[in-house]
C-alpha cells in the first residue's frame, strides 16, 4: 500500500523515556501508521527532517481497557510506535527552543 511521506508519520511521542533516548542514545519515538513497514518510516523520516537513519524499531501497541463496574470498555485504541536511531551528530530538533 502507498502512503505519502507525512502520512507515515504521525505524531512524535513525548515522554520521560523518549527523552531521555533522544538525549543519551540519539533515538527518536514516533506514532506511525499501522500500515507502514520500516522502509517507508526510514524514508519519510530521512526526507522531512534530513537526517540519517541508522535503524529503525517497530512495535504495535496494545488498546488499554478500562473496567467500571462490571462492564469493560476501551480506553485507548491500538497504535503503532517507532524507535528511529539516527547516525551520530544527526539530531531531530523537535520541541527544542
Amino acid at each position: 500500500m502507498n502512503l505519502h511521506l507525512y502520512d507515515v508519520i504521525v505524531r512524535p511521542v513525548v515522554s520521560e523515556k523518549s527523552t531521555l533516548l533522544a538525549e543519551y542514545e540519539n533515538q527518536y519515538v514516533f506514532e506511525v501508521a499501522p500500515t507502514a513497514n520500516k522502509i517507508q518510516i526510514r524514508e519519510a523520516i530521512e526526507t522531512i527532517f534530513d537526517v540519517d537513519v541508522v535503524k529503525v524499531r517497530t512495535m504495535v501497541m496494545p488498546a488499554k481497557r478500562g473496567q467500571r463496574g462490571r462492564k469493560k470498555y476501551r480506553r485507548t485504541s491500538q497504535w503503532k510506535k517507532a524507535i528511529v536511531t539516527l547516525a551520530p551528530g544527526d539530531s531531530i530538533d523537535l520541541f527544542d527552543q
